[in-house]
């Protein structure tokens, strides 16, 4: 059976018809990729650019928050370095007797025969109340307490501070 001509000739036409149309989808398919993937690799630097900008926006309040605390740590410091020098330069004065301690009495518990003095001498302030001038050795001890509780204090408000600059919105 002789093969007709015009046959094979449509069969090659449109084999090439349907080879052209392939290419013209695979280029066309092509092109959606490359730009999906244009589009794709936008959406990831922006992202990255968001990331970065968060990441410094961070940084920057972790390093305002450190230079905070080394300014309110540096205060502390300074207030209890303060405190100590003053509880010094007080516990120096009372071994020295520059300073006596002395406390107000009651003039109604004043027993007989002690000799309290009952009447303001010169120099004080105090309208003659009766007094009673403590033992140096108790005043130590007193001086001793009240040191105690200025660095309890100190260190309270350091506390303090502490929390303060960590959570910021919560006191304000």
């Amino acid at each position: 059976m002789p093969i007709p001509w015009r046959m094979i000739g449509i069969v090659w036409l449109a084999a090439g018809a349907f080879a052209a149309a392939w290419q013209f989808q695979d280029w066309r398919y092509g092109q959606q990729l490359a730009e999906q993937s244009r589009l794709n690799a936008e959406a990831v630097n922006q992202q990255n650019l968001a990331a970065a900008t968060a990441q410094q926006a961070e940084q920057d309040k972790r390093l305002a928050l450190e230079q905070r605390l080394a300014s309110s740590e540096q205060t502390h410091f300074r207030a209890l370095s303060d405190a100590q020098r003053d509880q010094d330069r007080l516990r120096d004065r009372l071994a020295t007797a520059d300073v006596r301690l002395s406390v107000l009495l009651d003039a109604g518990d004043v027993g007989p025969g002690c000799n309290v003095p009952a009447t303001a001498g010169a120099g004080r302030v105090d309208h003659a109340a009766v007094r009673a001038r403590l033992d140096p050795a108790h005043a130590q001890r007193i001086v001793a307490i009240t040191d105690t509780g200025d660095r309890g204090l100190i260190a309270l408000q350091a506390c303090q501070a502490y929390v303060r600059a960590l959570a910021p919105a919560h006191f304000e």
